[in-house]
């Protein structure tokens, strides 16, 4: 027997479920992430056949991340969907302002309101919780302008929320590091092109396998420079003659010019530091 929930992450708990009820018939735009795992689940729990998860698969996608989808969509119950987006179409997409999560979400989002009919769902869903308010997110500015709701916002709870209550209902992601698509990699103002966000895919394989690294980012900056972001207690393992010499090696045999370690260590949305504040309160909002 799982341990029970707290009474305030129940009292969400059941919040959620209801929120999800009252909804009707949700498609998920589930990626795998833990936020949109908890939401599928909650969905399957609360709607049963009327609810869908749908996945976009697209050059931005992780390698690995269509696979689990699936994985855990069977795992779940929950009827699957996959759809290919085509944000690299985009010329605003591709030109990698401050707000190009918005332009990819519109597409992620027009895609599945074209489908809607067909998947037997009514109304949109996604993963935002209480947290990302205060973040980038122009990915929410979209969402507000399809009407997608956000039931992990609605019912209250927060990214450790959502986090416990993957671990309750035993959801193999409950631990499962942030996960964001690929050309958020890409140094603002560097143009995001398939061969680009393929190279980074690629980078942080070599990392994972020559470090068993979970947690970290190799951010694509401009002239081929790559920035490598683990956790600060890994930095020194990177600094191994040895260990530097292979990645060095495998990085610029994927294109790569010049290779960096950040001493700071990994930070997630550390790209966003060099957007004027001004500009994260319009499109954060």
């Amino acid at each position: 027997m799982p341990t029970p929930l707290a009474s305030a992450l129940q009292q969400k708990h059941d919040t959620l479920l209801a929120t999800l009820t009252g909804y009707g018939r949700v498609a998920v735009a589930f990626s795998a992430g833990v936020d949109s795992t908890v939401v599928a689940r909650a969905a399957h729990q609360a709607c049963g056949r009327n609810a869908v998860a749908v996945t976009a698969v697209s050059a931005s996608l992780a390698g690995g991340e269509r696979d689990q989808a699936e994985s855990l969509a069977a795992q779940i119950g929950i009827r699957h969907h996959v759809i290919e987006t085509d944000e690299f179409k985009n010329s605003d997409y591709l030109k990698n302002a401050p707000d190009r999560c918005y332009f990819c979400k519109t597409e992620l989002y027009t895609q599945i309101e074209r489908i809607l009919p067909e998947l037997g769902a009514e109304v949109v869903v996604n993963g935002a919780n209480i947290d990302d308010r205060g973040d980038h997110r122009p990915g929410l500015v979209a969402a507000g302008e399809h009407a997608v709701r956000s039931p992990l916002m609605e019912a209250g709870l927060t990214k450790q929320d959502v986090r416990d209550l993957a671990r309750f209902w035993d959801l193999p992601v409950w631990d499962k590091p942030a996960m964001p698509c690929l050309s958020s990699r890409i140094a603002y103002g560097v143009e995001v092109t398939p061969e680009r966000v393929a190279r980074v895919d690629a980078a942080e394989q070599i990392l994972r396998e020559e470090l068993g690294l979970a947690e970290l980012r190799v951010r694509h900056e401009a002239n081929d420079l790559a920035r490598i972001e683990v956790a600060p207690e890994r930095v020194p393992d990177l600094l191994v003659p040895a260990t530097a010499a292979k990645i060095a090696e495998g990085f610029r045999g994927l294109g790569f010019q010049f290779i960096t370690v950040d001493l700071e260590g990994f930070r997630s949305g550390s790209m966003n530091s060099v957007v004027p504040f001004e500009d994260l309160q319009v499109l954060g909002d």
